[in-house]
C-alpha cells in the first residue's frame, strides 16, 4: 500500500510518500481502507518534532480518517468488515491507504455523511465537544466566544454550540469566514483582526461565559478583560509565550483549562463520540471540507493548515 513516512522530524517536506507492507489485525483492532484522512494543527506540531508527542521514526502520520472496514480481529464486536466508519485515532497513522485501530477508535459514519465529512469527525468534533462541556462546563444560554471559528474545531465548536441553545460568537479574519460561521449558527461574528472587536464583545454580551481560545498567545490577556464573572477559558491552541496579569482571574474567580483530546478517559471519550453520533443522526453536525488533496501533497497541507485564514476542513484523498 501507499503511505506517506516520516523518516526525521522537520519541514512538511520530511514527509515522503512510500510502499509499505499491508497491514493486518490482531485481537482487539480493526483494519480500515482508508478513504480519506483528516490533516489537523496537532500533525504539524508532531511533524515537526516540537510536540511533547514523539513516535518512533520512522512513522506515519494522522489520527483521523474515514473508509471501509476491511477486517477485524478476533475478540472485535459490533463492527463488520464492509462497515462504513471513521476513526477517532490510529495505531498506524492514517496518511496512507490502510490503517490499523483499537476497536474504540472506530465510529459508525451515516450515509448521508460523506467519507471526505468523516474524516473531519475524530480530533475537531471531539475536540469541540470536550472543550466546551467536559473542560468548559457550557449551559443553554451562556454566551460562547469561539475564537478562529472558521477552522475545522471552530466549526464543529460553532455547530455543537448552536444545537445545545448557547449565544454563540464567532471570531474569524476574513468575511467569508464570518459569512460561513453565520451559516453554521454563529448568532454574532467580529473581525479578530480589528483592534476594537473585544471592546465590541463585551459591550454586547457584559461578560462572556466560556471562551474556545485558538490562540492562547495572541489573545489569553484580552480574553481576562471580556469575561463575566466564573467564566472559563478554554485553551486548545497556542504557538508561543504570553504574559498575562493574574489579578485578572482573581476579581472575578476565572478558570483557564488547558486541552488535550488524547487526555480524555475511556468514559469521556465514550460520552463525547456518542453525543457525535447523536448529533449527525439529527443532522445537527454537519463538516464543511475546505480543500481536498491527493496523498502525495501532504507537505503542501501542512504548509497551509497553518496559514490564515482557514474555512473548513483540509482532506488528503488516499487512493
Amino acid at each position: 500500500m501507499k503511505a506517506i513516512q516520516i523518516q526525521q522530524y522537520g519541514s512538511p517536506e520530511v514527509m515522503q510518500i512510500q510502499t509499505v507492507p499491508d497491514l493486518s489485525p490482531q485481537s482487539g483492532q480493526v483494519l480500515i481502507e482508508v478513504k480519506a484522512a483528516g490533516v489537523n494543527p496537532v500533525d504539524t506540531y508532531i511533524r515537526s518534532g516540537s510536540y511533547a508527542l514523539k513516535k518512533d521514526l520512522p512513522f506515519t502520520p494522522g489520527f483521523d480518517a474515514a473508509g471501509i472496514i476491511l477486517r477485524v480481529g478476533s475478540g472485535v464486536e459490533d463492527l463488520s468488515p464492509g462497515d462504513r466508519v471513521y476513526t477517532s485515532g490510529s495505531l498506524t497513522g492514517t496518511y496512507a491507504q490502510q490503517t490499523l485501530c483499537l476497536a474504540s477508535q472506530v465510529h459508525p459514519l451515516p450515509e448521508n455523511i460523506s467519507f471526505e465529512q468523516g474524516a473531519a469527525l475524530g480530533t475537531p468534533y471531539g475536540t469541540a465537544w470536550r472543550a466546551l462541556f467536559q473542560r468548559g462546563r457550557a449551559l443553554s444560554g451562556q454566551w460562547i466566544l469561539i475564537h478562529g471559528a472558521s477552522g475545522g474545531v471552530g466549526i464543529a465548536a460553532v455547530q455543537i454550540a448552536a444545537a445545545a441553545g448557547m449565544q454563540v460568537i464567532a471570531t474569524a479574519g476574513d468575511e467569508d469566514g464570518r459569512r460561513l460561521v453565520k451559516e453554521q449558527g454563529a448568532a454574532h461574528r467580529f473581525d479578530h483582526n480589528d483592534p476594537r472587536h473585544m471592546d465590541e464583545i463585551y459591550q454586547l454580551t457584559q461578560g462572556v461565559d466560556v471562551v474556545l481560545e485558538m490562540l492562547a498567545n495572541v489573545n489569553l490577556d484580552r480574553d481576562l478583560d471580556i469575561m463575566a464573572k466564573g467564566g472559563r477559558v478554554v485553551v486548545i491552541g497556542s504557538r508561543g509565550r504570553i504574559e498575562i496579569d493574574p489579578r485578572k482571574t482573581m476579581a472575578r474567580e476565572l478558570n483557564i483549562c488547558g486541552l488535550m483530546l488524547m487526555h480524555a478517559t475511556p468514559e469521556e471519550k465514550k460520552e463525547i463520540y456518542a453525543a457525535i453520533e447523536n448529533g449527525l443522526a439529527a443532522g445537527k453536525l454537519n463538516p464543511v471540507i475546505a480543500q481536498k488533496r491527493p496523498l502525495d501533497q501532504a507537505p503542501r497541507a501542512h504548509h497551509q493548515i497553518m496559514q490564515s485564514p482557514h474555512r473548513g476542513k483540509i482532506i488528503l484523498l488516499p487512493q
